[in-house]
């Protein structure tokens, strides 16, 4: 009997003498799969969970393909409806528009003596280099202009409007000044009040309109003027107006101020600085009265109010005004910071110094130098730096805060308030709160612009002063502190539970979420 031999077609093999399969068919030895299921699984119902085993057993089948495609086309479907309704919401929502402004309604303005920097024992620069010195501490104030004073003589006549004092500086250091000042995002302007700037009938046509020319073209970007003086008039306000316009250029708008510094309008023979506003670009006005003594609380909340009262017009810019005691001053300029308009900040005001230094720096008339380490420091350095962080706050919150440029300002009048019904106001400046005058209460007002409102509360009384929930029901009763006279309120707060000390002004910034107003 023949034996099998190796690499015999029908050797183990059950098909032996069977015709080869084909390669690629069922049965080939190469395509055919080890195990061939008799029928597809069943496809499975959408609902209901599945365990591991069954995940293992369908995964790759046409079935989860299927539900795969239907996931993502169902997860890209809520993202197009969420992106079109966020887009809807948007386009249909009211907006605020916020109005061109120019240089001179965003900057913080800032009044300067260079005589006050003449060092009375000669061991710093001063005057014109002095104030070169200082630019890089006003630029970190926040400064945007700079208002130079007292730099012509006071009894010299046009002509000598071409030169400076010559104790102060020479022409090169101010047109260094000038440079630097560009630099360094400050602006230079120059003060003419109380200067003896008639010149006969035709007062703007001959050396005070040269003078005003050749300053403009060493590049300073306006001048100002005070309401008493004898060139005031309205012709006088047209002639220099386009004077410096002749001058503007794209980035550089030149200005026309006014300061005010009479008090009472019906003072006879006074002119109204209100009547001829429209003709310069900043109306500078006092928040207190001038007086020969220090304001009390009382006068200082009657004269406050007073400004809140105004009518809604065009604001005009913000200056201190009279000596106050230090609590009283960072609130005041609190709320010079916060007021529709431009502040404009006295020297030393920031550092928040001596009351008798700040009766000083109110005169208009100097004589004497003044050692600003003397007189303008207090002695508690503490209460310096205090004072100084403060005008830092509230400089940084102005220049980043839109409500603050151009929000809409709303007054908010308590049943405690100093003037009850209708505030008085003090037509005498040496008058005095009568000994039965009521003490003062909380001032507040609103800053609002978009869903932002911003919510600044005084309290200049001598007891703590709470907040009644009911008497502004509309406003959202939570909110975060921005600043305050002590810098020791930090954080969330909420209205209902709120109290204002004395003496004690702070900045509340409330959110009011889900609609513009």
């Amino acid at each position: 009997m023949p034996l099998r031999v190796d690499g015999d077609p029908g050797y183990g093999s059950v098909t032996a003498g069977a015709a080869p399969v084909p390669s690629g068919s069922p049965g080939g030895s190469e395509t055919v799969p080890l195990l061939i299921p008799d029928t597809e699984p069943p496809e499975r119902s959408l609902s209901g969970p599945l365990s591991k085993e069954e995940l293992e057993e369908v995964a790759g089948t046409p079935w989860w393909r299927k539900l795969r495609a239907r996931l993502v086309l169902l997860f890209w479907l809520g993202w197009l409806a969420l992106l079109c309704g966020a887009v809807a919401i948007i386009a249909t929502s009211p907006r605020p528009i916020a109005p061109p402004l120019q240089w001179w309604q965003r900057a913080l303005f800032y009044r300067m003596q260079p005589a006050l920097l003449l060092s009375a024992h000669g061991d710093g620069p001063g005057g014109i280099n002095g104030v070169r010195d200082r630019l890089p501490y006003l630029e970190s104030l926040g400064v945007g202009a700079l208002v130079l004073e007292g730099l012509f003589p006071q009894d010299g006549t046009p002509s000598d409007l071409m030169q400076f004092n010559e104790t102060l500086g020479t022409l090169a250091q101010f047109q260094q000044l000038v440079t630097e000042g560009h630099s360094a995002g400050v602006k230079i302007l120059l003060d003419l009040c109380n200067l003896d700037l008639s010149d006969g009938p035709a007062e703007t046509s001959g050396p005070v309109q040269n003078a005003l020319q050749f300053w403009l073209e060493q590049g300073v970007a306006g001048f100002g003027i005070c309401d008493t003086d004898v060139a005031y008039s309205e012709q006088t306000l047209q002639e220099w107006r386009a004077l410096v316009q002749d001058y503007n250029q794209e980035d550089n708008e030149r200005i026309l101020m006014v300061r005010q510094v009479w008090q009472a309008a019906s003072e006879p023979g006074v002119p109204s600085a209100a009547v001829n506003s429209s003709l310069v670009h900043l109306l500078i006005q006092s928040l207190l009265p001038s007086s020969p003594r220090p304001l009390t609380s009382l006068e200082v909340a009657v004269a406050v109010e007073t400004v809140l009262l105004m009518p809604q017009r065009q604001w005009p810019s913000w200056t201190m005004g009279g000596a106050v005691s230090w609590e009283l001053q960072r609130m005041l300029m609190i709320l010079s910071m916060t007021l529709p308009g431009t502040p404009v900040i006295n020297y030393g005001e920031e550092i928040s110094h001596s009351q008798n230094a700040s009766m000083n720096a109110s005169s208009r008339h100097r004589e004497t130098q003044i050692d600003i380490a003397d007189d303008f420091v207090p002695n508690d350095k503490k209460a310096r730096r205090t004072a100084l962080a403060l005008f830092h706050s509230l400089s940084h919150s102005r220049s980043r805060e839109e409500v603050l440029l151009f929000g809409n300002f709303t007054f908010l009048p308590f049943a405690n308030s100093s003037s009850s019904s209708s505030p008085a106001v003090f037509t005498n400046s040496s008058s005095a709160a009568s000994p039965s005058s009521p003490a003062p209460g909380l001032l507040a007002f609103l800053r609002s612009w978009g869903c932002v409102h911003l919510l600044v509360l005084f309290n200049l009384g001598p007891d703590p002063q709470e907040l009644d929930p009911s008497w502004a029901p509309s406003l959202p009763t939570g909110g975060v502190y921005v600043t305050s006279t002590g810098l020791d309120r930090v954080g969330a707060l909420s209205l209902t539970t709120l109290t204002v000390n004395p003496q004690e002004a702070m900045v509340i910034k409330l959110f009011e979420g889900g609609s513009y107003s």
